[in-house]
């Protein structure tokens, strides 16, 4: 396999165990409380995430911007995430 398909495979294999985090979280706290809809949102903002990287680190070889568009992605998902988390923003997709 090229290592084009295998950090794709990577990728798309670490999307499940990621999202078994706040699952196993649920068995032992009552804190943790996620239904269908919140591990479906997560799991496509992670696919987006990793799908748009993969497409940065496959179109763009100059590496220093390669680093600044990858950090940029992930400074989005983390402001998207936070915002539907606990509404930083306090935008209407806010989870609180």
């Amino acid at each position: 396999m090229t290592i084009q398909i295998t950090r794709l495979v990577r990728i798309l294999m670490s999307i499940p165990l990621l999202l078994l985090i706040p699952l196993v979280a649920m068995q032992f706290s009552a804190e943790v409380q996620w239904g269908l809809l919140d591990f479906m949102v997560a799991g496509f903002l992670l696919l987006t995430a990793g799908l748009t990287i993969e497409l940065v680190l496959r179109k763009v070889t100059e590496p220093r911007q390669r680093v600044l568009l990858c950090l940029a992605i992930l400074a989005v998902f983390l402001l998207v995430w936070a915002e539907l988390a606990v509404g930083i923003f306090g935008t209407a997709l806010s989870g609180s």
